[in-house]
């Protein structure tokens, strides 16, 4: 039985059922639990939560509670789960990014928690990483390019786990621009989230190589998608687009992806979408072996690949997700001054607003401008072409967008 309390009330044997609030703003990667630890205890009621609910069912009641209290906790708890979902409102990206940056540190925590539970022999509380994903998918829904963005500035050591979450805010943003239905559009989040989940079972040492993997240490790595699907469906809870995905996002459409050579229309929707996605974000991450590639060249690169890797439609749709020049990429404007695109416009794909930061006729930085190249007097200057940093002296170009 549910019970809403006070986080004053709250006292160690009491079995947490759910936050009030934000995941966001608790310090814990499961909502439910039996509260054990004195120092767990101390944090939820200095964490800035008020309320929760308590399964008495599975822990102690508050001290002198009565039948006729009981019986209305029921009845609120009922109107709160039957309460319409709030709609998500969209906002520019100066007021996402600091919001998804949050929500990126958070997230990599949460996934370190359960990669680790995960090796341990513990099922992956879905729940709880449902949690993660409804938090992943509003922000993405306020404003795709901030926490995308964010999510590619993963280091080398943190690849794994951030990986996760940047493909889960990529399948909830092609998602949306495939008008997939929200039931659909969460579910393919979760998929993206879990995509991966293998990989907690691979040898540290294969995972993290820094050099060129043998062919024994790729057939290793091979591997993480069926025992991915192997745990997730031990596990249970789990729905058949997250297992569809784990199972099948190295399949390409021309057959020779792993783990069964599937062939174009073997391949489900979701699964194509989380090969896409997948992949993106790896070209685009800093890994152990290599930097990451500029966004637009990214792009530039897949389209040269897509035609027996990805699903034409699929791909498509994916570029008009996230733009021909994604946010973070360095372009050359035909005044010759270079910029780093800031935010996509809903008006053209070749159109986003930019940063001026860099004039190549006199090789030095000029004053920051920003210029929204789809609206006037932005609209009489128009991008040249990618550029690369290198080739310039430029470094550290994500301060320059990601504040």
């Amino acid at each position: 039985m549910l019970k809403k309390i006070a986080v004053e009330q709250l006292t160690l044997g009491m079995h947490i059922h759910e936050f009030c609030g934000s995941w966001m703003d608790h310090p814990f990667w499961r909502a439910k639990f039996v509260v054990e630890d004195p120092a767990d205890l101390d944090q939820i009621k200095t964490c800035g939560i008020r309320e929760l609910w308590i399964d008495v069912k599975k822990g102690l009641d508050v001290a002198g509670s009565t039948k006729q209290e009981a019986e209305a906790e029921i009845d609120a708890a009922l109107e709160e789960i039957a309460a319409p979902r709030k709609e998500v409102s969209r906002v520019s990206m100066a007021e996402e990014v600091q919001r998804a940056a949050k929500i990126c540190a958070k997230s990599k925590e949460a996934v370190v928690s359960m990669f680790q539970e995960v090796r341990m022999g513990k099922a992956v509380d879905h729940e709880a990483a449902g949690a993660l994903v409804e938090e992943i998918a509003n922000s993405v829904l306020r404003n795709p390019g901030a926490l995308i963005s964010l999510a590619r500035l993963k280091t080398a050591d943190d690849y794994t786990y951030m990986h996760s979450v940047a493909v889960c805010a990529l399948m909830v943003a092609l998602s949306r621009q495939l008008d997939l239905d929200e039931k659909s559009m969460r579910e393919a989040g979760m998929a993206g989230l879990l995509h991966d989940l293998g990989k907690a079972v691979m040898p540290m040492e294969v995972l993290n190589k820094p050099g060129k993997l043998t062919d024994e240490e790729f057939r290793i790595i091979k591997s993480h998608p069926v025992e991915g699907h192997r745990l997730l469906l031990e596990g249970g809870g789990v729905g058949d687009i997250p297992l569809d995905v784990c199972l099948y996002h190295h399949e390409k459409v021309d057959g020779s992806g792993y783990p069964k050579g599937l062939k174009d229309a073997e391949i489900s929707l979701f699964a194509k979408m989380g090969a896409v996605c997948d992949v993106y974000d790896a070209i685009t991450s800093n890994r152990p072996y290599k930097a990451g590639w500029d966004p637009a060249e990214s792009i530039r690169k897949m389209t040269e690949w897509s035609k027996g890797h990805f699903d034409g439609p699929v791909f498509q749709a994916f570029v008009k997700s996230i733009g021909i020049y994604p946010t973070g990429s360095l372009v050359r404007l035909a005044s010759g001054r270079l910029a780093v695109v800031v935010e996509q416009s809903p008006k053209s794909l070749l159109a986003p607003t930019v940063k001026v930061f860099f004039s190549t006729k006199s090789q030095t930085y000029i004053p920051p401008e920003i210029i929204d190249l789809s609206r006037p007097p932005g609209s009489t200057e128009k991008i040249a072409g990618r550029e690369d940093a290198a080739k310039w002296g430029i470094k550290d170009i994500d301060r320059l967008w990601a504040n």
